[in-house]
């Protein structure tokens, strides 16, 4: 596999790589919550995490989640469609989402039922349906389930009489056929906690086709030495994206002895190159 190298900085500007050919389709389920009063309080686990789907103009995908009430109480269990984006950092945004937007996958979906209540240490079943409508271009599209819970009798009111509710959130990601995709390392900094430190590579995905990312980072002490070699969270880029993709370079109560260390990233998003770049460590006393 060939390689691209640089050296990488604050601020590095934008360069163009090869074309990208996947084969797969991601649906990632990512779990959220909203804090609720003690005496609304659910415990609602989903499966599975990872859904693979391959799709293409006019194919027809159902799939089924599985919702296991792992509280004490019966819970109520509310459906609905919802356009999503990540931030930066990969959060998924529900609210302020423009609806309808170039890639959203919404209108393509249909769920049942729409509403359940799930007992006490049972499984719920909630199934979607996906159908690609015919004409439609390669691309990365999405689409999101929201499913609410709330107690079988109505919402859960505080004594303020402000209500509660808990969500989980299916994010649903639908590659259509095999467009290219151009996607670049445009960043490499430091960024120090008080948990950790960590590296942050800016990852910019200028095609339209959604990658996931895999590789390695790898420490040098200054005589050239490989210290530490540490894997690249498997995360997603959406389309005509930036994403900052985090890579602990150690803990707090593992520390580096204090200098400077050269860095070595190398990421691999499907594409004929890896993409590589080059930075320095820095290590206070």
């Amino acid at each position: 596999m060939e390689l691209h190298r640089r050296p990488l900085y604050p601020n590095g500007r934008l360069h163009p790589h090869g074309p990208l050919i996947r084969r797969s389709i991601l649906i990632l389920l990512s779990v959220f919550g909203w804090l609720t009063p003690a005496r609304a309080q659910v415990s609602v686990e989903v499966s599975p995490l990872r859904v693979e789907i391959q799709a293409g103009p006019g194919a027809t995908s159902t799939q089924a989640v599985t919702l296991n009430n792992g509280g004490t109480e019966a819970v109520r269990v509310r459906a609905r469609l919802s356009d999503w984006d990540l931030a930066r950092d990969g959060s998924p945004q529900f609210e302020g989402v423009p609806e309808g937007g170039p890639y959203s996958a919404t209108a393509w979906v249909r769920v049942a039922p729409p509403e359940l209540v799930i007992d006490p240490g049972k499984d719920g079943i909630v199934r979607f349906s996906l159908t690609v409508p015919l004409g439609t271009a390669p691309s990365g599209y999405r689409a999101g389930i929201l499913f609410e819970f709330v107690p079988p009798g109505g919402e859960a009111v505080n004594k303020k009489g402000m209500q509660f509710r808990s969500r989980i959130a299916t994010l649903i990601y639908v590659n259509v056929g095999d467009p290219p995709a151009a996607v670049e390392l445009t960043d490499l900094s430091q960024r120090v906690t008080a948990e950790r430190t960590q590296l942050i590579a800016v990852l910019a995905n200028t095609g339209k086709r959604t990658v996931r990312t895999k590789g390695t980072m790898t420490i040098f002490d200054a005589g050239g030495k490989q210290l530490e070699q540490i894997p690249v969270p498997d995360v997603p880029v959406l389309p005509q994206s930036e994403r900052e993709v985090a890579i602990a370079a150690f803990e707090a109560a593992k520390p580096l002895p204090p200098g400077e260390y050269r860095v070595e990233v190398k990421i691999d998003v499907g594409m004929p190159a890896l993409l590589v770049g080059e930075t320095t460590l820095k290590v206070a006393r």
